[in-house]
């Protein structure tokens, strides 16, 4: 075996699962291991091909009947600010962020809990311990970050986002807020500042993760627009 061809990616496909978006369907994903010196370049053409990162994996659906989960990004210089989303701005005008190193803490992770509790009680993540969340957060080869979204005066942790640096923009891998305050919108908010910090570091896009179609979990990806979306002809502009 050649130098080359060890370090080649080597790809995998899983059995098929329940869809967590869409009921009564199945789901199978093809993933790949993102570790050791590779592991920075091949998360970049990976997520520009339409993977997702999770801790040392990334993965793309691979459905055999299905092209519901479509790769969403935001070009963010062509990105048009709407009257509510400025009113989401206005409202957590008292928040201050941090961009961390990704560590956890049981802080994080009492507000993690909290998040999934409210959010996704029957999902994957329902049974995630402290060391499970850990994992999450640290486990990573690729240049990650953790934003935490504080009250100004009072410290209170609200929101966090584990976000990974590419060399063409931002892409958010996880992100979860306290479900108390929805009326701050927090989710949004949190993908303002992204699109922000996408800007400030000079970068084009930042990387929403998936849209599908008729799932409520992801009507909100689709308010930020102008967008692209990943199709069989390659990213597409829409809005």
């Amino acid at each position: 075996m050649t130098k080359q061809s060890r370090d080649a990616p080597q790809f995998y496909l899983t059995a098929p699962a329940p869809c967590p978006y869409l009921p009564d369907r199945e789901e199978r994903k093809v993933f790949t291991h993102l570790i050791g010196r590779r592991a920075v370049a091949l998360n970049d053409t990976l997520t520009q091909s339409g993977f997702r990162r999770s801790q040392t994996i990334a993965y793309r659906p691979a459905c055999e009947s299905c092209r519901r989960c479509v790769s969403v990004r935001v070009k963010v210089c062509d990105f048009a600010l709407s009257r509510t989303l400025r009113r989401v701005q206005k409202r957590n005008a008292d928040i201050e962020v941090a961009a961390c190193p990704p560590r956890a803490t049981p802080e994080q992770y009492q507000l993690f809990r909290s998040y999934v509790c409210a959010r996704h009680r029957d999902g994957g993540m329902a049974d995630m311990g402290f060391s499970d969340y850990q994992m999450m957060i640290e486990d990573s080869h690729v240049e990650t970050r953790l934003l935490e979204y504080r009250v100004r005066d009072t410290g209170r942790l609200v929101a966090c986002c584990l976000s990974d640096y590419l060399a063409d923009g931002l892409s958010m891998v996880y992100s979860f807020f306290d479900p108390r305050l929805e009326s701050r919108s927090l989710g949004a908010f949190m993908i303002l500042d992204h699109l922000a910090r996408t800007i400030d570091l000079g970068l084009e896009h930042l990387y929403l993760g998936y849209w599908v179609e008729g799932s409520p979990k992801m009507d909100y990806k689709a308010r930020f627009l102008p967008q692209e979306r990943l199709g069989m002809d390659g990213w597409r502009r829409i809005g």
